[in-house]
């Protein structure tokens, strides 16, 4: 029998980390009831921890329901960009993920939910460019900065964490990502996304440990609100680009009636120092 495609992908994935030993190291998660697509996220109550605590069980194991109000971009839809001025700029942690030279020029932090369909869109169409354009040249800093929306998107981000360097973390952000319809939509998302980690390599206790630690919650949540409060975050995919926020972009340009979207291509060469 072929492989399906959640195998193919898995495997391409085992392909470039095989020289990583993945390790458990994360935990459980539930992060607020609020669907994977763009849309507004209220901002984080004082006892987050314990209300994303109390409704772990329930929400993280209940099978994941596409959203019904805004679909995935299709063929030919163009995505809507805004931006909103900061004065603040971001501060990237010794530990966070990050892709690229950390003197280049441009910083772009990603804000993005596992289950999120715009983000997974992002992630195939328009990441690849943005690597092999720009942060491969050394002229951009990419950080990807988890901001799940619902308890799935928590554990599946916890389960990214439990890979030991960069570039193996990012590779289990693609393969989820690439993967998404298959282990979100499954009759049982929890245990699809269960089955990812194992087939990563990963033992079964430390799937379990991986997505079921309250401290890899506890940052996750720290970096939800954090995200609101310095840059006005409230959907999937949002991009902070040298301390502006944007929301989700194409690669290039692009006009439709009159109106020009204006895409990371554009944006991104704007802040380069002039030659």
């Amino acid at each position: 029998m072929p492989p399906t495609k959640t195998e193919w992908i898995l495997r391409s994935f085992l392909t470039a980390i095989a020289a990583v030993a993945i390790i458990g190291a994360a935990g459980a998660a539930y992060v607020a009831g609020h669907k994977s697509s763009p849309g507004l996220l209220p901002p984080a109550p004082a006892n987050a921890i314990e209300t994303i605590v109390g409704s772990t069980a329930a929400a993280a194991s209940a099978p994941a329901q596409a959203p019904a109000a805004t679909p995935g971009p299709t063929a030919g839809t163009t995505p809507v960009t805004a931006q909103v001025a900061q004065t603040e700029q971001p501060v990237i942690g010794p530990d966070e993920h990050v892709l690229g030279k950390a003197d280049a020029p441009v910083t772009i932090i990603e804000y993005a939910s596992m289950t999120c369909p715009h983000c997974a869109h992002f992630n195939e169409q328009v990441m690849p460019r943005i690597k092999s354009e720009f942060i491969d040249k050394g002229l951009v800093r990419f950080v990807f900065r988890p901001f799940p929306l619902d308890g799935l998107a928590a554990r599946a981000s916890l389960l990214a964490q439990c890979t030991p360097s960069a570039d193996g973390y990012f590779s289990m952000v693609d393969v989820l990502f690439r993967s998404q319809a298959d282990w979100e939509h499954a009759s049982d998302p929890l245990a699809a996304l269960k089955q990812i980690g194992r087939t990563a390599g990963m033992q079964e206790a430390d799937v379990d440990r991986c997505i079921n630690d309250q401290e890899g919650l506890n940052k996750i949540v720290e970096g939800i609100k954090e995200a609101q409060a310095k840059f006005g975050v409230d959907s999937t995919p949002s991009f902070v680009i040298n301390g502006k926020k944007f929301t989700n972009m194409p690669f290039e340009d692009e006009q439709e009636n009159g109106t020009t979207t204006t895409g990371f291509s554009t944006v991104i060469k704007g802040l380069l120092p002039k030659s």
